[in-house]
């Protein structure tokens, strides 16, 4: 039997708050160019990047 449609996207979401965690760790260490490269995997990432980059001070473009 297969995983419901709501496990799916549960799943979903914890692995997205999981990778995101991982990335705001990465980003306060990283360099200019770095965070450039980061912010883009964050747009790519989640719907709610605009949020999400607010939240961590970043200027939208």
């Amino acid at each position: 039997m297969g995983i419901s449609e709501r496990g799916k996207e549960i799943k979903r979401r914890r692995h997205r708050r999981k990778k995101l965690t991982h990335l705001a760790k990465k980003h306060e260490k990283a360099t200019v160019s770095e965070r450039a490269t980061i912010v883009e995997k964050i747009r790519e990432l989640t719907p709610g990047a605009g949020d999400v980059l607010g939240n961590w001070g970043v200027k939208e473009r």
